[in-house]
């Protein structure tokens, strides 16, 4: 379990396929602190360290990873989200985030104002997600407050700390990003549907 607040960003360091999987090798400041099988969520995507060297450590994603996330068009040098699981007990700054990409959605606009900033996505309408005002969505890992929910299409503002300590600096119009709804919200639509 996450809570979307971002730790760290990581770098690209190897991207090597294996049959169908991905194996991403991820240069980072936490590296040291790191062990073999410890989950992190990569841009939202929670996935399990297979190997360290130095200060580089290797994850594997399988192709359904591939399929539903933005993991399969990374290049090297990119930078990623990262975030280590809760620890019991702490503070939960964030919200409850799962690391399971639900979907991927395309951010359709990017607005600075009055030194933050404003970024709208739209997602497709398949699996019926929902976002509500005021409501969570993790994007790309990091924990957001919801802004102008529309059917298949919310905003979230950012800000300065946010846009610097993040990948949303480097996120424009066309980019394709990571998406988890709301945890509470998934179980309700679906208690919704059961009683139908």
């Amino acid at each position: 379990m996450f809570t979307g607040i971002i730790e760290d960003l990581g770098t690209i360091e190897k991207l090597q396929k294996e049959g169908g999987n991905l194996n991403l090798t991820i240069s980072s400041s936490i590296t040291p602190e790191l062990k073999i099988d410890q989950s992190i969520a990569h841009n939202g995507v929670c996935l399990t360290i297979v190997d360290i060297d130095n200060k580089k450590y290797t994850v594997t994603a399988i192709q359904e990873t591939l399929d539903k996330t933005n993991l399969g068009i990374l290049d090297k040098g990119d930078k990623v989200n990262l975030e280590r699981a809760m620890k019991l007990g702490d503070r939960l700054d964030g919200h409850i985030v799962q690391g399971h990409v639900d979907q991927t959605g395309t951010c359709i606009s990017v607005t600075e104002e009055n030194g933050s900033w404003f970024y709208t996505f739209e997602y497709g309408s398949e699996k019926d997600n929902i976002t509500i005002e005021k409501g969570s969505i993790t994007v790309n890992g990091v924990s957001l407050t919801v802004v102008n929910s529309k059917l298949n299409e919310f905003s979230v503002a950012i800000i300065p700390y946010t846009y610097e300590h993040t990948t949303f600096h480097s996120i424009k119009e066309g980019d394709k990003v990571n998406l988890e709804f709301d945890v509470i919200g998934k179980y309700v639509k679906r208690l919704n549907e059961l009683r139908n």
